[in-house]
């Protein structure tokens, strides 16, 4: 299963191009959906104030965090190369869809 969750990223990742990373909304379409839209292997679903609600209590920092170093399923920075700075835009635009 997490074998085929880092697949499915890695090749939702390398459909995107580096162009693609203006923004937190074009980065979370470039990888991140293929596991938060549908709530894959525990993922807390995009957008869902439920399951973001203790996530944002924790602050940004701690997001970021979990990102760079992986949980569960995802591997570390969801299985791509994307900088401390992309990962924090997309947690930020990811965060601020649940609030």
């Amino acid at each position: 299963m997490k074998k085929t969750i880092q697949l499915l990223v890695a090749a939702a990742f390398v459909a995107g191009t580096s162009a693609a990373f203006a923004d937190g909304a074009a980065l979370y379409k470039t990888a991140c959906f293929a596991c938060h839209d549908a709530g894959i292997a525990g993922a807390p679903k995009f957008a869902d104030k439920a399951l973001w609600a203790p996530r944002i209590a924790a602050g940004t920092d701690a997001m970021v965090k979990t990102v760079i170093t992986g949980k569960g399923a995802m591997p570390p920075k969801g299985g791509t190369q994307m900088t401390e700075a992309q990962i924090r835009e997309v947690v930020e635009y990811m965060a601020a869809a649940a609030k």
